[in-house]
């Protein structure tokens, strides 16, 4: 990830399940660039369900942590905002 002022941190996700069209579960966290995990972050689980709606298809993502000082971390860092905007990444992408 590239910082608003240049600075970059790494991330990895390691994949616990796939069931293709369904759902993926995955733990995130913080890493060098080698993908050593960064002891000093907290780990984020995410639960990522795909719904078939009329409309086309809903995604309902689930976000847990180990402890509520993990999460407040993590808010503390931006990732609300980060994560708003990567939602409105898709549509940017459908609309090309």
């Amino acid at each position: 990830m590239t910082g608003p002022h240049g600075e970059q941190s790494w991330n990895r996700e390691d994949f616990i399940t796939i069931d293709p069209k369904k759902l993926f579960i995955i733990e995130n966290y913080f890493c060098d660039e080698a993908g050593n995990k960064d002891p000093a972050m907290p780990c984020m689980h995410w639960k990522n369900r795909f719904y078939k709606t009329q409309e086309g298809t809903k995604v309902e993502v689930e976000i847990t942590f180990a402890e509520t000082a993990d999460l407040e971390k993590i808010i503390e860092m931006g990732f609300e905002a980060g994560f708003t905007a990567g939602l409105e990444n898709p549509d940017e992408l459908l609309e090309k």
